[in-house]
């Protein structure tokens, strides 16, 4: 039988399994270690998930392990634990998504090992309408972080020059994303065409360093600019959310003095956090990605 221990959250009654199991057998950090992390961090993390739609993408065996993603919100959750449902276009059936709204929430659903939280770029009652374009920078074999960063960097450089404020996190895996806050009346086809327009543009102007084609095959030497994550029915890794690598490593905002500095000095290591070091940088800088949830922008007009 798993290893279970009641303890009480802001209230609520939580069981939580196997905090012994290693999660993390690079470093020994195991589900109590992640548990404890997610805990800290929520006062951060919570208001990028909240009355957003979460997959939660589950590890049972840990991080090395096989895992899979999870959209429909178990039967078995609490009676606390609020709940979303969002029809595809294509489906009779709605996805009755969970909402992580509370701290009881959160560790309900990271004792389930949804060691990484997928959100939605819409909130769960305007499935319609995004509140950010998201530039996910993916390095191609033969290239690195430090390579997304000159891309983020040139992403920035079109945003200023509409004089729109641009934020910068890690993907916490091989990557970097930009966002764009709107939150403003758009849509899904408005903010895709932008992204795939701004793409290609990149694309053209720089074709030995940045893709644009969904093709893998093309991706070698360069960073492919996946504008097609700005869709209703994909999901992004939240920021601070803990990612399945060989460390246990979470998406970090960045401020762009950092990405500047570390594409200078050719520090890719510099463009990578574990746990402790972003609650560090949370007791240090806050919260940097705070603005993308209410700074108000429109997309400008921008041709192919």
């Amino acid at each position: 039988m798993p290893n279970k221990t009641l303890v009480r959250i802001d209230g609520q009654q939580l069981t939580l399994s196997n905090l012994d199991k290693v999660f993390y057998p690079a470093t020994g950090f195991t589900k109590g270690d992640m548990l404890e992390y997610y805990a800290e961090v929520a006062p951060a993390i919570l208001p990028h998930l909240s009355a957003r739609p979460v997959t939660l993408k589950r590890y049972p065996g840990g991080a090395n392990d096989e895992f899979f993603y999870q959209k429909e919100c178990p039967a078995h959750r609490p009676s606390w634990l609020a709940t979303a449902k969002m029809r595809r276009k294509s489906s009779a059936e709605a996805t009755n998504f969970c909402l992580l709204e509370d701290r009881p929430s959160l560790l309900w659903a990271v004792n389930l090992a949804a060691l990484e939280l997928h959100t939605s770029l819409a909130l769960a009652n305007d499935a319609a309408t995004p509140t950010v374009v998201v530039f996910d920078l993916d390095p191609g074999p033969g290239v690195t972080i430090l390579d997304c960063a000159e891309v983020a960097l040139w992403v920035r450089q079109i945003f200023d020059h509409y004089g729109l404020q641009a934020f910068p996190k890690t993907s916490g895996s091989k990557g970097l994303q930009v966002y764009i806050p709107l939150n403003t009346p758009t849509d899904y086809t408005e903010t895709k065409t932008f992204a795939h327009a701004l793409a290609r543009f990149l694309e053209k102007k720089h074709p030995d360093k940045v893709v644009s084609n969904m093709r893998k095959t093309l991706r070698n030497g360069k960073v492919f600019i996946d504008w097609s994550q700005n869709n209703m029915h994909k999901t992004t890794v939240c920021v601070y959310s803990l990612r399945a690598k060989d460390q246990p490593q979470a998406s970090t905002p960045l401020g762009w003095d950092e990405v500047i500095t570390s594409r200078k000095k050719g520090t890719a290591e510099a463009l990578g956090f574990n746990a402790d070091q972003v609650l560090q940088r949370l007791k240090k800088y806050g919260d940097l990605f705070k603005p993308v949830l209410d700074l108000r922008q429109k997309l400008p007009e921008f041709g192919s």
